[in-house]
């Protein structure tokens, strides 16, 4: 089955986007924390006073406790984005279980919760893998809006690509940590003029268990 099948089948919870009944969005932001870009990202959220959703990686949050401590401690939530940044699809199942699992603990040694919401990597998901997440009680949470930042895109490109595709309900996908000379300057820069632009159009940011009225 395509993704998009799968979406289909397990709607209630496979989500790409909350209800648009009211004007909010949740800024979420993948693959923290780094010791480079996710400072800068909590820096500007901080000045800006808004609370994102950082769909973390288990082993970097390993090796950035701190960062991810004050991660915690200025209000953000925190999802879980796998062990090591897998593939999902091509793992065995024992492999694919211990990558959810390690990094759930890991988690909740920071936060006190088992996080509710999984993002895999790259978006990609198996029917079987879906199933598993389900009986443990996991909503997979992707997104609607890209930014591309990835590509190293300047902070206007970045802001361009969620501003014209942002719409109420949007789950919008940056990132705050990156590969080997992944250059995320774009989305720190971005992050002012997006915030600016959308509160002055009456649009409340919120964290994914906000927006989707579930817990953590």
């Amino acid at each position: 089955m395509t993704l998009a099948d799968l979406r289909s089948k397990y709607r209630g919870m496979f989500l790409l986007n909350g209800p648009s009944t009211k004007r909010e969005v949740a800024l979420t932001f993948d693959d923290a924390p780094d010791a480079n870009f996710t400072p800068k990202v909590l820096d500007a959220l901080k000045k800006a006073g808004v609370k994102a959703t950082f769909f973390v990686v288990g082993n970097r949050v390993a090796a950035h406790p701190d960062i991810v401590n004050r991660m915690v401690r200025e209000g953000h939530v925190l999802g879980n984005h796998s062990y090591t940044h897998a593939n999902l699809p091509k793992l065995k199942d024992a492999s694919f279980r211990d990558e959810i699992l390690k990094t759930d603990r890991i988690i909740r040694s920071h936060t006190g919760y088992l996080p509710s919401y999984v993002r895999p990597p790259y978006g990609n998901i198996s029917e079987h893998q879906i199933q598993w997440l389900r009986s443990e009680h996991k909503t997979i949470v992707n997104w609607n809006v890209d930014s591309l930042d990835w590509k190293g895109l300047s902070g206007e490109q970045v802001s361009t690509n969620i501003l014209a595709h942002v719409k109420p309900g949007s789950i919008i996908l940056q990132h705050a940590a990156g590969g080997t000379g992944e250059d995320l300057t774009g989305t720190v820069d971005a992050l002012p003029k997006v915030i600016s632009k959308l509160r002055k159009d009456g649009v409340k940011f919120v964290t994914v268990p906000e927006l989707l009225g579930t817990p953590k």
